[in-house]
C-alpha cells in the first residue's frame, strides 16, 4: 500500500488534529513504511539516520494504541518506554510525543541524568503512561523502587548503535529483563553492527525490517565538499567559509571538548556568533546553547559527537567537519540531519 498522506493511516482523530496544526500532511518514507506495521502490532527493526522522521514513525502509532486502549485504573505504571542514548535526544523525543499527543491527555515524563531526580520521581509517583529515558538514570530509579516496568506494552530503543558506542548495552539488557515478554518492540539504528544485530535478535519477535537509507552511507540529497588544508590553517579557512551568508545555521564538529571550546571562542573573536556544546557543559548550559541555536540567536554550534546526538533542528544549512571522526558511522550521523 502506497501511503501519501497521514490521513490514510487510520490514526485517531485527536492525533490527526495535532498533525494538521503542525502542517504535517505527508509522512516521510520511514513513517509511511513503519506506521502501518506498528499499527498492526508487528515488531519493527528500523534502519534510519537522524533527520528521517523516525521519532514520528514510533510516536504516532504508540500514541494511537494508547489512546484506543485506555488503562482501567488510570495511569500508574508506564505502558510505553522509549530509551535514547543522550538527554538531548530524550528531551526532543518527549517534545515530539507532547506535540503529537496534545489532544490525548496521556501523561508522560522524561528521565535523564545530570540533574536532580526529584521532579522525575514526583512525576512517576503521580503515574505516567509514557516514559522517555536514558538507560543510566532509568536503572538508578528502578533500583530505588521509583518505577516498575511490569505494565510496559511498547518498548522503543532509539539510536541503538549510539547506545552501544556509549556502553549502555549491559544496562539495556538489565532493564529489558524487568519488563513483560509479551510486548511490542521497536529498535531503530542508523547502522547495524554485530552487537546490535545480536540484541535485535534477542528482543524482537519476527520483526518487519524497514530501511530507508543504505547502511553507513550519507543520504543522497546532501552535497559534500572537501577542502585540503594544513592543520594550522583550519581556523582561518573556517572563518573564510563562514563569511558566506548562505551558511545561515551551521553545526561544526570537533573530536574533543577542548577543541570545541577553542573553535567557538575563535569564531566569537572573529565576530561570528557561536557556542560550544559538549559533555563537560552543564545540562542547563547545553539546553541554552541549543535553544539559542534553534532560535537563530547563535549561527554556529560547535559540537562533539556525543553531545550532538539528538540535535534535530529544522533548517540546518551546513555541517562542517573541522576534524573527521574515527568511524565512518559517526560521519554518517554527523551529516545525516535535517536540512
Amino acid at each position: 500500500m502506497n501511503i501519501s498522506k497521514f490521513s490514510e493511516l487510520g490514526l485517531a482523530d485527536p492525533i490527526q488534529r495535532a498533525l494538521i496544526e503542525r502542517n504535517h500532511e505527508t509522512p516521510t518514507p520511514i513513517q509511511a513504511k513503519a506506521i502501518p506495521e506498528l499499527m498492526a502490532g508487528e515488531d519493527v527493526l528500523g534502519i534510519a539516520q537522524t533527520g528521517t522522521g523516525k521519532t514520528g514513525a514510533f510516536a504516532l502509532p504508540i500514541l494511537h494504541q494508547l489512546s484506543q486502549n485506555r488503562a482501567n485504573n488510570g495511569p500508574r505504571s508506564p505502558r510505553a518506554l522509549v530509551m535514547a542514548p543522550t538527554r538531548e535526544l530524550a528531551i526532543q523525543i518527549g517534545e515530539e510525543f507532547r506535540a503529537y499527543g496534545k489532544h490525548l491527555h496521556l501523561r508522560q515524563t522524561v528521565i535523564f541524568g545530570g540533574v536532580g531526580q526529584k521532579p522525575q520521581t514526583t512525576a512517576l509517583s503521580r503515574g505516567v503512561e509514557i516514559v522517555i529515558a536514558t538507560p543510566g538514570r532509568l536503572l538508578d530509579l528502578m533500583g530505588q523502587g521509583h518505577i516498575s516496568l511490569d505494565a510496559v506494552e511498547y518498548l522503543v530503543l532509539d539510536e541503538a548503535d549510539r547506545m552501544l558506542d556509549m556502553g549502555f548495552i549491559h544496562d539495556i539488557r538489565k532493564i529489558i529483563a524487568k519488563m513483560p515478554k509479551k510486548r511490542q518492540t521497536l529498535l531503530f539504528s542508523a547502522t547495524m553492527p554485530r552487537e546490535i544485530a545480536t540484541l535485535s535478535g534477542e528482543i524482537l519477535s519476527d520483526p518487519i525490517r524497514v530501511e530507508v537509507a543504505p547502511q553507513a552511507t550519507p543520504i543522497e540529497r546532501i552535497e559534500q565538499q572537501v577542502y585540503h588544508v594544513a592543520s594550522g590553517g583550519k581556523t582561518a579557512l573556517l572563518e573564510t567559509i563562514l563569511g558566506d551568508p548562505a551558511l545561515q545555521r551551521v553545526i561544526v564538529f570537533s573530536r574533543t571538548k577542548h577543541r570545541a571550546n577553542r573553535v567557538a571562542e575563535g569564531l566569537v573573536k572573529a565576530g561570528i556568533s557561536a557556542e560550544a556544546i559538549h559533555g563537560n557543559k552543564s545540562q542547563g548550559a547545553r539546553q541554552r546553547a541549543l535553544k539559542n541555536f534553534k532560535g537563530g540567536q547563535v549561527r554556529v554550534l560547535v559540537a562533539t559527537d556525543i553531545a550532538a546526538r539528538g540535535i534535530d533542528v529544522d533548517a540546518i544549512t551546513h555541517v562542517i567537519n573541522f576534524e573527521l571522526p574515527n568511524e565512518a558511522e559517526s560521519y554518517v550521523h554527523r551529516i545525516g540531519r535535517k536540512i
